[in-house]
C-alpha cells in the first residue's frame, strides 16, 4: 500500500536549514491510500481530506464525485475531483514501479522487535449506528493512558468505520486485547495480540541434535535385537540338541 505524508500548516525552517515543526493551531491533511492486490482480487483505494483530524470530505473514485461529510462544508470551501484523481494516478504509478523493482516479491511479515516502540491498531468497520465502546487491555488490566481514537468515518451504505491506536513497547510475556461493545454484537468482541518469539538457531539446532540422537538410539536398539535373534537361530541350527 502507499500513503502520502499529510501537509502541516505552519512549518518553519531552523537556523541550520533543517525543517522544524513548531506547535500549530490547525492542521489540514490529505490522505491518499491505494492497495494493490495480485490475481483477480480487486484492489482498494481511498482519498480523504481532514481538518484537525476530522474528515471534511472523501472522493468517490468510481463515480468521480466529492462527498462532503456535511453539506454545509461545501459553502465555505471547494475541492476539484481532478486533484484527487491526479494524486491517485501518481500513487498507482509509483507503486507499480516499486513492484517491478521488487520482481513482484511479496513482503514478509516481520514480528515487532521486543523493547522497541510500536503501535497496536484496532480497526472497526461496517457498523451502525456510530455508537460503540472500545477498551484496550494489557495483561487483563484496562489501559487508560496513551490511547488515540479517530472519529467515525462514513461509508456510502451509511455504515461507519473507526480506528483506535495504542502505542506500546512489546515485551516478552505481555499480551494485549482490543475489546469492542456494540448493540449489533450479541457479546463483546475481543481481538488478542501477544508477541510471538521466533525460535533461535541454537534452540533449533539443539532440538534437531536431540531428535537425531534419539532416532539413532532407537535404530541401534532395533538392529541389536535383530542381530541377537539371528545369532540365537544360527547357534541353534549349528548345535542341535540330541536325545537325553
Amino acid at each position: 500500500s502507499a500513503l502520502n505524508k499529510p501537509p502541516v500548516l505552519g512549518a518553519g525552517v531552523g537556523a541550520d536549514g533543517d525543517a522544524c515543526f513548531p506547535t500549530v493551531d490547525h492542521v489540514t491533511s490529505q490522505v491518499v491510500f491505494y492497495q494493490h492486490m495480485d490475481g483477480s482480487q480487486q484492489g482498494s483505494e481511498k482519498f480523504t481530506q481532514e481538518f484537525d483530524q476530522d474528515e471534511i470530505l472523501y472522493v468517490d473514485l468510481e463515480r468521480k464525485k466529492v462527498v462532503w461529510r456535511l453539506p454545509e462544508f461545501s459553502k465555505f470551501t471547494s475541492f476539484e475531483v481532478q486533484h484527487a484523481l491526479g494524486n491517485m494516478a501518481v500513487i498507482k504509478l509509483y507503486q507499480e514501479k516499486l513492484i517491478e523493482r521488487s520482481s513482484h516479491t511479496r513482503a514478509q511479515n516481520v514480528p515487532p522487535e521486543l523493547g522497541e516502540p510500536n503501535v497496536l491498531i484496532c480497526f472497526m468497520d461496517k457498523f451502525f449506528p456510530p455508537v460503540l465502546s472500545l477498551t484496550w487491555l494489557k495483561n487483563g488490566q484496562k489501559v487508560t493512558e496513551g490511547v488515540y481514537e479517530t472519529d467515525f468515518y462514513p461509508h456510502q451504505d451509511n455504515s461507519f468505520r473507526k480506528f483506535s491506536y495504542l502505542p506500546f513497547f512489546p515485551s516478552h510475556g505481555d499480551f494485549y486485547d482490543c475489546q469492542v461493545e456494540h448493540r449489533g454484537l450479541p457479546k463483546p468482541f475481543t481481538k488478542h495480540w501477544e508477541a510471538q518469539l521466533p525460535t533461535s538457531v541454537a534452540e533449533t539446532t539443539e532440538t534437531l541434535v536431540c531428535t537425531l540422537g534419539l532416532a539413532v538410539g532407537i535404530i541401534g536398539i532395533i538392529a541389536g535385537t535383530i542381530l541377537i535373534i539371528k545369532g540365537m537361530k544360527m547357534n541353534a541350527a549349528h548345535n542341535p540338541r540330541g536325545p537325553l
